[in-house]
């Protein structure tokens, strides 16, 4: 029997479909509900598990860690995923993940994730980690190292997909799996960058149906989903600084740098795209954190206990309270007075130790003339083997012109499914099931 190869070309929706000619040919298209907050690491759990972020633990694309005293995005491995993944859900089935998320220690017989490599003076260098370790050196010989810096920050774009798919081929042909798994990212970068009506997201849109056609037209039964839809937001809410404001949210100091403080404050956000957790230490301050944020311009919903039982994220790893932004609205992490007192890592792309998503780190700092010399500079430090940090991400908020997290108003900005099915919409807890029964078929 064929195989079975499941694409998630991130932030597809019906609008930017017509653009992909390649992708239509999948099958019926049907809409996806999503759930709520609708991000990646939240939705991929849910797809995987069937289950809501209440069940399934993972809130958010990060969360503060109460055990550990702090903020952690990103994290990657599968054990934070609570409860059975469609990788064992078909017995006898031999997977393959390539670039999904919780990737590092799941049950699946291939891996394929990027993992920088940490150097001990502090550089970081491109790289990979696979399941089996020998899939590494085949991969990087036939396609040379995974490209990191076009998979995230102000080079992000189309490479990194065409690497991937490279590598879903090559596995393909190669391990020949029943089950194989492909995360696309491409739509998400220049749909944040520019927002989903322009040019550009049409010619992302084409660019990326291109890179799949290769891929889609593998002998095998094949599904494109996504996980949410992007969709135009131009206003920035700095909620941890209204909550600093208020005097709930405390930094300390280190080297005139001020950094979030989350075991003495009071109450602080992770912000996560459209929605952001409140941590409130103390229930005596829930009326108060709740009144600060709910002023706020941009604000849609502040969701309690209940709010948040209603839209199945009632699990501890969720603040106490959870705020949704309006449409064109969505929520930074900063949460510093002035600018001079920023962090430093503030102005580099360091998805690991901002205590929120920053979008920012999408673009060069279009108020700083000499960016690209500074850039171009720090470059040629690191070809020479020297340390370098590359501060080009801009303090200001203002150029993104794409968001996602809040439940979509319109189907039509939602995500989707294609492949061989009979309805026009699915729960996204309903995916798991449909996967399944296809997988069953190439036994």
């Amino acid at each position: 029997m064929a195989p079975l190869i499941v694409v998630n070309v991130v932030g597809l929706t019906p609008r930017l479909l017509a653009h992909m000619p390649n992708v239509a040919k999948a099958g019926r298209a049907a809409t996806l509900r999503p759930v709520l907050p609708a991000v990646t690491c939240s939705m991929q759990a849910t797809l995987l598990t069937g289950s809501m972020p209440r069940d399934h633990g993972i809130v958010g694309n990060g969360w503060y860690f109460r055990d550990l005293g702090e903020v952690l995005l990103w994290r990657q491995h599968n054990a934070l995923i609570q409860g059975d993944q469609l990788w064992t859900a078909a017995p006898g089935l031999r997977t393959a993940n390539v670039c999904w998320w919780y990737a590092m220690g799941a049950p699946a017989d291939l891996l394929v994730t990027p993992r920088p490599v940490y150097h001990a003076d502090g550089r970081k260098s491109p790289d990979c980690y696979t399941r089996p370790p020998s899939l590494h050196d085949d991969l990087e010989a036939a396609l040379g190292p995974f490209p990191l810096f076009t998979y995230w920050g102000p080079t992000a774009g189309i490479a990194s997909s065409e690497w991937i798919i490279a590598a879903a081929r090559r596995i393909l042909a190669r391990e020949r799996p029943d089950l194989l798994l492909v995360y696309v990212p491409h739509l998400d970068y220049d749909l944040q960058r520019y927002g989903p009506a322009g040019p550009e997201a049409v010619a992302a849109a084409r660019a990326v149906d291109a890179a799949l056609a290769p891929l889609l037209g593998e002998e095998a039964e094949v599904v494109v989903l996504s996980e949410y839809g992007i969709t135009p937001a131009s206003r920035p809410v700095d909620i941890n600084r209204a909550l600093r404001r208020a005097g709930l949210l405390e930094v300390h100091v280190q080297a005139g740098m001020e950094y979030l403080d989350p075991w003495t404050s009071r109450a602080f956000a992770v912000a996560d795209h459209q929605v952001a957790h409140v941590y409130v230490r103390d229930p005596g301050d829930l009326d108060r954190a709740r009144a600060v944020i709910a002023e706020l311009a941009g604000v849609d919903e502040v969701l309690g206990q209940a709010g948040k039982a209603k839209y199945g994220l009632d699990h501890e790893r969720a603040g106490e309270l959870v705020a949704v932004a309006e449409p064109d609205a969505w929520f930074t992490y900063y949460y510093w007075l002035s600018d001079d007192r920023a962090p430093d890592f503030a102005r580099l792309v360091d998805i690991h130790r901002k205590p929120g998503y920053d979008p920012a780190e999408l673009f060069m700092d279009p108020g700083d003339p000499f960016v690209k010399l500074r850039a171009a500079a720090a470059l040629a430090r690191k070809k020479l083997g020297f340390r370098y940090t590359m501060r080009v991400v801009p303090l200001d908020p203002s150029p993104v012109r794409g968001s996602h997290g809040r439940l979509p108003d319109r189907a039509d900005d939602g995500p989707m499914i294609i492949g061989p099915f009979d309805r026009g919409s699915y729960d996204a807890t309903e995916v798991k099931g449909l996967l399944t029964a296809l997988a069953r078929r190439v036994r």
